[in-house]
């Protein structure tokens, strides 16, 4: 049942064995909550249809959407290694289907096969470089090129096409409306993007890329 993409591409077949036996299928519609920013965590969620986005809010209040997460990918590993409250909310960006498994259940399958603990350490690396990267890019990048580099992450999965509106993907890039609106207007003159109301569509893929490219400022 489990995705063959995502983190899960590169995972384990017995980590894979290990969701399936302890995970419990669940479903949300689009706008659902999963869990909240400050809630109490003690499960890791594998996404089998649909996708996840990923937020956090600021002490006054203003939404910074980090990722969307979809088939393949894991959620809520830092409460299985640390059970404690979520650092993010994770709400349905669309129906959604995934998989729950309790942080006693996987501890358990670690503790009869310890080299499962492996495929959950590969995770969190992989979660602290993304991190990384994106506090990296909120730094030193200037707009267009972190815009660039977010629509090329969002549509990696070979989707042209994005259901989003100017204000969901400026909270993508911890921006303004009117400055994310400005630059993808620019690019629409160039021939880049096309973006009716709530709908952008990349049409040259390849110039996105170039603007992604921060040694070309």
């Amino acid at each position: 049942m489990l995705a063959d993409t995502g983190f899960l591409s590169s995972a384990s077949e017995a980590l894979r064995t290990a969701i399936e036996a302890h995970g419990r299928e669940m479903r949300l519609g689009a706008g659902e909550v999963l869990f909240e920013q400050g809630d109490d965590g003690d499960a890791l969620y594998a996404i089998l249809d649909g996708a996840l986005e990923i937020s956090v809010v600021s002490e006054d209040g203003r939404k910074l959407a980090l990722d969307v997460l979809k088939p393949g990918d894991l959620i809520g590993e830092i409460a299985f290694f640390d059970p404690g409250v979520r650092t993010a909310t994770a709400t349905a960006h669309e129906d959604t289907r995934l998989f729950r498994i309790r942080n006693r259940d996987m501890t358990e399958a670690i503790r009869a096969d310890p080299a499962l603990g492996i495929d959950m350490i590969h995770l969190a690396g992989q979660r602290m470089r993304w991190m990384n990267s994106q506090l990296a890019d909120q730094v030193f990048l200037p707009l267009s090129a972190r815009l660039a580099r977010k629509l090329l992450h969002l549509t990696a999965d070979g989707t042209e096409t994005l259901h989003m509106s100017k204000s969901e993907i400026a909270e993508f890039m911890g921006a303004t409306r009117e400055a994310v609106s400005k630059t993808i207007g620019d690019w629409k003159k160039a021939g880049i993007v096309e973006a009716p109301r709530g709908v952008l569509t990349i049409t040259d893929r390849a110039a996105l890329k170039a603007l992604s490219q921060p040694d070309l400022f």
